[in-house]
C-alpha cells in the first residue's frame, strides 16, 4: 500500500471517529437524566455503610428517597440526630430527630439457668436450628438459642453471645435493625438508648412451665404492672412488656419483680 493509500485510510478513521463522538455527544445531552443537587449533598452526610437499616437499598437509595420526600430527613438509624441535622439543613426542614435507639435482646437464659433438654451437635446457626426438633438444647423454645446468628449479621461489632445469650452493647449499636431480622425467635427489638428497665424475658408459657424449664423467666404474676404509677408495664401473653413511651424509670417494676428479669 501506497503513502496515499495509508493517508487516505487514516483520514477516514479519523472522520469516523469525529462521527462517532459528536453523535455521543449529542446523545449524551439528549438522554441525560437530571439530578437534584440535594441528592448528592444529602449522599455525601449519609455514613456510607450501606446497612439497609434505613429500609431503603443503601445509602444511595436513601438519599434518593430524602429527596423525593418519601423518605424522613432522620431516616438514617446509623448517623443519628446530627446526620440528620446535616441533612434537614440541606433540605430546608426541621430535622425532628428522635432518641438513639439500641438493640436489646429479650432473653436471660443463661447457660446456668436454662434448662438443657439434650444434647446438640451440629451447625451454629439459629435460623437453620429453630427447624430442628426442639430448637435446639436449651427447654425454653422462646429464649435465645445463642448460636450467634445475630452476631454474624452485625457489621459494627456490637452483640456478642455470653453465657449462651446474646448481649449487645449499647455504644457500639447503631440500631440498623440487622440483629432484630437475623433472631427467628423475634427476642431481639430497638429501644430507646435511655431506658434503664427492661424486660429479659420472651416466654409465652403459664409461671409453672417457665420456671421448669428456666429459672430467669417471667412467671407472669403481674407484680410489676401493679407497682406502676404510669401505666407503663401490661402483661401481654404471660409476659411483661413495658411501653417505653409512658415508662419514667422510676424502677419500681424491677424493684418488686421476683424473678428478676426486669433490669
Amino acid at each position: 500500500m501506497n503513502m496515499m493509500g495509508l493517508l487516505m485510510a487514516a483520514g477516514i478513521i479519523g472522520a469516523i471517529g469525529i462521527i462517532i463522538g459528536v453523535l455521543l455527544g449529542l446523545a449524551s445531552e439528549k438522554l441525560k437524566v437530571e439530578v437534584d443537587e440535594r441528592e448528592t449533598l444529602v449522599r455525601a452526610e449519609l455514613p456510607g455503610n450501606n446497612c439497609g437499616g434505613c429500609g431503603f437499598p443503601g445509602c444511595d437509595g436513601l438519599a434518593s428517597a430524602i429527596v423525593a420526600g418519601t423518605a424522613p430527613v432522620n431516616g438514617c438509624p446509623v448517623g443519628g440526630p446530627d446526620c440528620a441535622a446535616k441533612i434537614a439543613a440541606i433540605m430546608g426542614v426541621e430535622s425532628g430527630a428522635t432518641e438513639k435507639k439500641v438493640a436489646f435482646v429479650k432473653c436471660k437464659g443463661t447457660c446456668d439457668k436454662a434448662r438443657i433438654q439434650y444434647n446438640y451437635y451440629g451447625i451454629d446457626d439459629c435460623a437453620k436450628i429453630a427447624v430442628v426438633p426442639g430448637a435446639g438444647a436449651k427447654a425454653c423454645t422462646y429464649g435465645c438459642m445463642g448460636y450467634g446468628s445475630c452476631v454474624k449479621a452485625c457489621a459494627f461489632d456490637a452483640i456478642h453471645v455470653v453465657d449462651g445469650v446474646a448481649v449487645v452493647d449499647k455504644e457500639k449499636c447503631v440500631s440498623c435493625g440487622k440483629c432484630v431480622a437475623a433472631c427467628p425467635n423475634h427476642l431481639i427489638e430497638l429501644v430507646p438508648y435511655s431506658a434503664e428497665h427492661l424486660v429479659q424475658c420472651s416466654s409465652h408459657d403459664k409461671g409453672k412451665d417457665v420456671k421448669a424449664k428456666c429459672d430467669n423467666g417471667c412467671i407472669g404474676c403481674t407484680l410489676c404492672t401493679k407497682q406502676c404509677e404510669f401505666d407503663a408495664i401490661h402483661m401481654e401473653n404471660n409476659v411483661a412488656v413495658i411501653d417505653y413511651e409512658k415508662c419514667t424509670n422510676c424502677g419500681k417494676c424491677a424493684a418488686k419483680c421476683p424473678a428478676k428479669v426486669i433490669l
